[in-house]
């Protein structure tokens, strides 16, 4: 009678597959982990951005001015003005032009804030034609509603929260304006005093020298190209605020430099200042004329001017080096006005350019540099 052996068992196939399978759910608590992180941490980054904007943005403002304002320093150099000097002077005169600019613009301002409840309602006045169907329904919708209310002998008490006057709010955001502006220039002042400063600190603190070469070119480049930006932009709106002006003035609008002046500034914002500044002049021709033509007019050429300053003098002058995503720029910028309100809107489109020069310099953010951009890299082959 022969033995009987004792053969190893095989393994089976299904053994490594149940291996595998019992890691899964270990990895999938490790993405469910790592997923949670990141959404923690861009919600810290939210609230952070929100809650800290009296202190982030002018630290931002200040160094997006001193790049435009760097090289002219620079040449003020090398005709032997000293740094702290050119600082100086640049400052005195950035202090001049906004104090030139408010105290003309005061008096016609604060006379249309105070006409303001008044010209809503001479508006209102006007557009009756238009109103009326709407004010039939609201009316009709009341007296529903004290049909529906009269059978409840219970009353209920109204309670009216008082709100801060436009007087107040005007005075509040003035205030905070000051002081913003006042924090913004003497941080200008010491950053175009120093110099490369930090620029020579950062290159020190970097490992390898690959790591200096690429922080130097980033920061030469966004010097230069938002410095080009800023530089060209200002220009053009300062011209098409002119053009504004005088068309305004041509049309027979009260106050028409102050219109011209809100056009350069609301050109800052994309898209929305655009329709800000035409909805604003159409309210005061209807105010101001009576006859339809004038009233139309009046948006019609706002609308003409600006479409040509948009579509045709703005992409000639900046080319398409600087050109960047529409989608991108109005998702960025309602995203900025949301966090920061209108200084955010402002600084919107020149953040985002720093930000795509930044994602084109550094590989691993080379995706988002493409998102960014309005034409497509090409492949390597």
């Amino acid at each position: 009678m022969k033995p009987a052996r004792h053969e190893s068992p095989e393994p089976r196939q299904d053994e490594g597959k149940a291996d595998l399978q019992d890691l899964l759910p270990t990895e999938r608590a490790l993405d469910i982990r790592s997923v949670s992180l990141t959404g923690l941490f861009v919600l810290a980054t939210f609230y952070t951005l929100y809650f800290a904007r009296d202190f982030i943005l002018p630290i931002l403002l200040a160094w997006i001015l001193s790049s435009l304002l760097a090289p002219v320093v620079r040449a003020l150099k090398r005709v032997r003005v000293a740094e702290p000097l050119s600082a100086l002077l640049i400052i005195s005169a950035l202090l001049g032009i906004l104090s030139l600019g408010i105290y003309r613009m005061s008096d016609p301002v604060a006379s249309w804030i105070q006409r303001a409840p008044q010209v809503l309602t001479d508006v209102r006045a006007k557009l009756q034609n238009f109103i009326r169907p709407v004010a039939d329904v609201q009316e009709t919708t009341k007296q529903i509603e004290k049909m529906a209310g009269l059978g409840n002998d219970q009353q209920t008490a109204a309670v009216e929260l008082k709100k801060p006057g436009l007087s107040q709010v005007i005075f509040s955001g003035a205030k905070d304006f000051a002081l913003s502006t006042g924090v913004m220039l003497v941080l200008l002042y010491f950053l175009l005093a120093s110099g490369d400063l930090f620029l020579l600190k950062l290159v020190k603190v970097l490992p390898t020298m690959e790591n200096k070469k690429v922080a130097v070119e980033i920061y030469r480049r966004i010097e230069k190209d938002v410095s080009t930006y800023l530089s060209v932009v200002t220009l053009i709106y300062i011209g098409f605020g002119c053009v504004i002006g005088i068309a305004m003035y041509l049309l027979g609008m009260p106050n028409p430099w102050l219109w011209g002046v809100m056009a350069a500034v609301l050109s800052y914002i994309p898209y929305l200042g655009a329709l800000v500044g035409l909805t604003t002049v159409t309210l005061v021709a209807i105010l101001t004329f009576e006859d339809v033509f004038r009233i139309v007019l009046v948006p019609l050429v706002y609308f003409t001017v600006d479409t040509i300053q948009a579509n045709l003098i703005f992409p000639m002058a900046l080319g398409r080096r600087l050109a960047l995503n529409p989608v991108m720029i109005f998702i960025w910028l309602i995203f900025c006005g949301w966090i920061w309100g209108i200084i955010g809107a402002l600084l919107a489109v020149p953040l985002l350019a720093i930000i795509k020069i930044i994602c084109d310099q550094v590989e691993q953010l080379a995706p988002i540099g493409e998102f960014l951009g309005t034409e497509s890299k090409a492949a390597p082959s």
